[in-house]
C-alpha cells in the first residue's frame, strides 16, 4: 500500500486546488514543497507581489486622481522601495497563513523540500538538512510553475541586470530602466516603474506588444504609456548589454546605445522540471521545461498527471487553479465537466486591460460577420466622478443572431467588469439582454448598455437600409 492516493509536487494555485479537491474526495493527500515557498510562486515571487506592488503604486503615485486634483498632486512625494515592499510583505504573509490553514483544515499533509522521481510512483523529498525521504502514491501530479527565462547571453547580477523574480528584492528605485520583452509581465512592470516617475525603455523584437490582444485596445494601452513617458523600441533586439560604474549599457543590434540604472528581463518562462528526474518516472519536458498532457492533465504516464504553468499557455492563476481541480477529480477516478472554453484574460497594466471571446482580427480573419459597439467612459457619470476619462469597453456582436463574440475592457476595473460579458457570453445571451438589462447607476458596469445600444442602433441603421 502506497504512503498517499495522491502526492502533488508544488503548492501553487494548481497544486492548492488539486490537493484539496482530492481531500475534499475522501483521498490521503500531500504536497510538496519549499518552506519558504508555500503558495508557490503565484504568491511569493509572482501574481501576489506584483498585483500588491501595482496596488501600492497607484495609491503612493496618486496618478488615479491627478484629473480631480490636477496633475501634480501626490499621496507621497518620496516614494521608496521600504514604501512599496511594506504592503507587498503584509499581503504575502496574510495570503501564506490562508493557504496553510485551509491545507490543514483538509487534512493534507505538507512536506517542507523538493522532489524528484525515484520511480513513477516514488519521490524522494529533500528538505533543508540534506536528508531524503521516499514518499510513494497511487497518483502524482506535478504543478512545480516556471521561473523566468534567463538567455545565456546575458550576464545576471540581479541587482543591475534582474529578471521579473529581482524586482521584489530591489534596493531602490531606478531613475531610468530598460524593459526586454514587452509581454504581459514587461508590460505590466513597465507601466507600474513609469508611473513611480522611472524613465522607461521597452525593447521589442516583434512589430507590436500584446499580440493576442484587441489592436485598438493595446494602442490605447500603448498611447498612455508614451505618456508615461515610456519610450518603445519594436522590431529591435538586445545583442549585449554592459555593465558600467553607473549602471548598464544595453546595446542593439541596430547599433543603438540605450544607457540605463537598472535592466529587466522578461523573455518569456521556463518549466522548473529540470531538478524533477523526469526520466525516471518515464517523462520528458520540452526545452522549455513543460510537460505534455491531454485534455484530462494527464501525461503519457496515465497515474501522472500535470497542470498549471508547467503545461504550457495560458499559464494564468485562475486557469492553473481549474486545472488542478479537474486533474484531482479525474485522478480520483469522479471526472467532472471540462474548463469552459471562455476564459478571461487580465492584464494589471496601468490602466488595466481584460478581455473575453474573440478579437476583431480573428473574427475578420475567420470571415465571421459582426458590429461592434463601444463605450467610453468618459460619458458615464460614474467615469467622470472617479475621474477616468479614457476607459473604454467594446462589444463584438454576431450581426446574424447578435449573440456575443466578444468583450473587450480598457480602464478602471477592466478585470472585474468583464465577467458581465463572461457570464452572458456563457449563458449564449445576446445583445438584447444587456439592451434591455438595468444597471445601477452610476457605475462603470452601465458601460454595458452604453456598447449594447450602440452595437444595436447600428445595426439597426444597416436594417433600414436594407428593406
Amino acid at each position: 500500500m502506497n504512503d498517499f492516493d495522491l502526492l502533488v509536487l508544488g503548492s501553487g494555485p494548481g497544486g492548492q486546488r488539486a490537493a484539496i479537491a482530492a481531500a475534499k474526495l475522501g483521498r490521503r493527500v500531500a504536497v510538496v514543497d519549499r518552506r519558504d515557498m508555500l503558495g508557490g510562486v503565484c504568491l511569493n515571487t509572482g501574481t501576489i507581489p506584483s498585483k500588491t506592488l501595482r496596488e501600492a503604486v497607484l495609491y503612493l503615485t496618486g496618478l488615479n486622481q491627478r484629473e480631480l486634483y490636477g496633475q501634480s498632486y501626490r499621496v507621497k512625494d518620496e516614494i521608496t522601495v521600504a514604501d512599496l515592499g511594506l504592503r507587498t510583505r503584509h499581503v504575502i504573509g496574510r495570503e501564506v497563513d490562508v493557504v496553510r490553514s485551509q491545507l490543514a483544515r483538509n487534512r493534507v499533509t505538507v512536506l517542507q523540500g523538493t522532489g524528484r522521481f525515484l520511480d513513477p510512483h516514488a519521490v524522494g523529498v529533500t528538505d533543508g538538512r540534506e536528508r531524503e525521504r521516499k514518499v510513494t502514491a497511487d497518483r502524482i501530479v506535478i504543478a512545480t510553475g516556471t521561473r523566468p527565462a534567463r538567455p545565456g547571453t546575458v550576464e545576471f547580477d540581479d541587482r543591475t541586470v534582474i529578471d521579473s523574480d529581482g524586482i521584489v528584492d530591489m534596493d531602490r528605485i531606478p531613475e531610468t530602466m530598460v524593459v526586454v520583452g514587452a509581454g504581459v509581465i514587461g508590460i505590466e512592470y513597465a507601466s507600474m516603474f513609469a508611473a513611480l516617475g522611472t524613465k522607461v525603455t521597452v525593447v521589442e523584437r516583434r512589430e507590436r506588444m500584446l499580440e493576442f490582444c484587441d489592436l485598438e485596445i493595446v494602442e490605447a494601452l500603448k498611447y498612455h504609456l508614451r505618456d508615461l513617458a515610456v519610450t518603445f523600441r519594436f522590431r529591435e533586439t538586445v545583442a549585449s548589454v554592459e555593465r558600467v560604474a553607473n549602471g548598464t549599457i544595453t546595446v542593439l543590434e541596430s547599433g543603438k546605445r540605450i544607457p540605463a540604472d537598472t535592466v529587466m528581463y522578461s523573455a518569456g518562462r521556463q518549466g522548473m522540471t529540470d531538478a524533477l528526474g523526469l526520466e525516471a518516472a518515464g517523462l520528458s519536458a520540452d526545452r522549455r521545461g513543460r510537460i505534455t498532457v491531454d485534455r484530462d492533465y494527464r501525461t503519457e504516464v496515465p497515474h501522472i498527471y500535470a497542470v498549471g504553468d508547467v503545461i504550457g499557455f495560458p499559464a494564468l492563476a485562475a486557469t492553473s487553479m481549474e486545472q488542478g481541480r479537474l486533474a484531482a477529480h479525474h485522478a480520483c477516478g469522479e471526472p467532472v465537466p471540462g474548463v469552459h472554453e471562455l476564459q478571461p484574460i487580465g492584464i494589471y497594466t496601468i490602466p488595466e486591460i481584460s478581455f473575453v471571446g474573440r478579437t476583431e482580427d480573428d473574427l475578420t480573419e475567420a470571415k465571421v460577420p459582426f458590429e461592434v459597439g463601444v463605450s467610453r467612459y468618459r460619458e458615464l457619470a460614474r467615469g467622470q466622478i472617479i475621474g477616468d476619462s479614457y476607459g473604454m469597453l467594446k462589444l463584438l456582436v454576431s450581426s446574424e443572431d447578435r449573440r456575443l463574440l466578444g468583450v473587450h475592457v480598457f480602464g478602471t476595473g477592466a478585470t472585474e467588469l468583464v465577467h458581465i460579458g463572461q457570464t452572458v457570453m456563457g449563458c449564449g445571451g445576446t445583445v438584447d439582454y444587456l439592451v434591455n438589462a438595468v444597471f445601477n447607476y452610476p457605475t462603470l458596469a452601465e458601460s454595458y448598455k452604453v456598447a449594447a445600444l450602440d452595437a444595436m442602433n447600428k445595426m439597426r441603421h444597416i436594417a433600414r437600409l436594407s428593406e
